[in-house]
């Protein structure tokens, strides 16, 4: 049965009303204070010159410490307008951090003979930023924890090739998770 032109009329009425229904909810929506991680920097606007000395290295591996520090600089260096200087003293902050252990354990093995191809490398961290006008905290972490698979083969040189990058790695990944936390002051 064909619709009249006054029945019509009232479906492109009630169309027309819940489109703008959809579109204002969409509007209230867009502007309920939700934003993009990454975005929005915590630390005090004064701020020029953050100190990151050498992390302390509580573990067994040499010159790990060097890797994690080096990694954390580059990153500052990358993310924010900081300028990063040697003197703790001159800063207006200092960013320290330890490198409490470091763990390796087998992960996948092969099937026929039994041996390790696949390990998996846990490190704790401890961080923290402290302004050094205040002397006041301004962020902690006092157990980060990281973990990186590498793969090994029975041959011991290509052992130590394979761990190199996988350490390599994870001190980006660690020094990228620590400049973010520290912006966004999580």
């Amino acid at each position: 049965m064909p619709k009249r032109p006054s029945e019509k009329g009232g479906d492109e009425k009630a169309g027309l009303r819940f489109a703008a229904g959809i579109f204002l909810a969409a509007l209230v929506l867009a502007g309920c204070g939700y934003h993009v991680a990454g975005h929005a920097a915590h630390l005090p606007a004064d701020w020029k010159t953050v100190a990151i000395p050498a992390f302390q290295n509580h573990t067994t591996h040499y010159r790990i410490e060097q890797r994690f520090t080096e990694a954390v600089i580059r990153e500052f260096l990358a993310r924010t307008k900081y300028r990063i200087v040697q003197d703790t003293a001159s800063a207006d902050a200092v960013l320290r951090g330890e490198v409490l252990s470091i763990e390796t354990t087998p992960l996948l093995f092969n099937a026929a003979t039994g041996e390790v191809t696949t390990m998996l490398v846990t490190v704790h961290a401890k961080v923290a930023l402290q302004d050094n006008h205040t002397q006041q905290p301004v962020y902690e972490n006092a157990d980060m924890v990281f973990r990186q698979e590498y793969q090994i083969s029975t041959d011991v040189n290509s052992f130590f090739e394979q761990q190199d990058p996988a350490l390599e790695r994870m001190s980006r990944d660690l020094a990228s998770h620590i400049v973010s936390n520290v912006l966004e002051n999580f």
